[in-house]
């Protein structure tokens, strides 16, 4: 069930750290083997990096 409580909550938004707090782990590496990829994270994380990306202009010699 904490499997899939912390993954349901980093699903819904909620900050690893937080999940960390809510579960009363010391260890964000303890918090870290009770959650897991899915598809859907994983996709929202892609989203993420590409609205990231889209927004830095990159030429021949110069970044802006």
């Amino acid at each position: 069930m904490r499997h899939s409580y912390a993954t349901h909550l980093i699903e819904a938004g909620v900050d690893l750290l937080e999940v960390q707090q809510i579960l009363g782990h010391h260890s964000i590496l303890t918090t870290t083997r009770y959650t897991r990829l899915t598809h859907r994270t994983q996709d929202n994380a892609k989203a993420r990096i590409d609205a990231l990306m889209d927004r830095i202009a990159i030429g021949w010699g110069k970044v802006k």
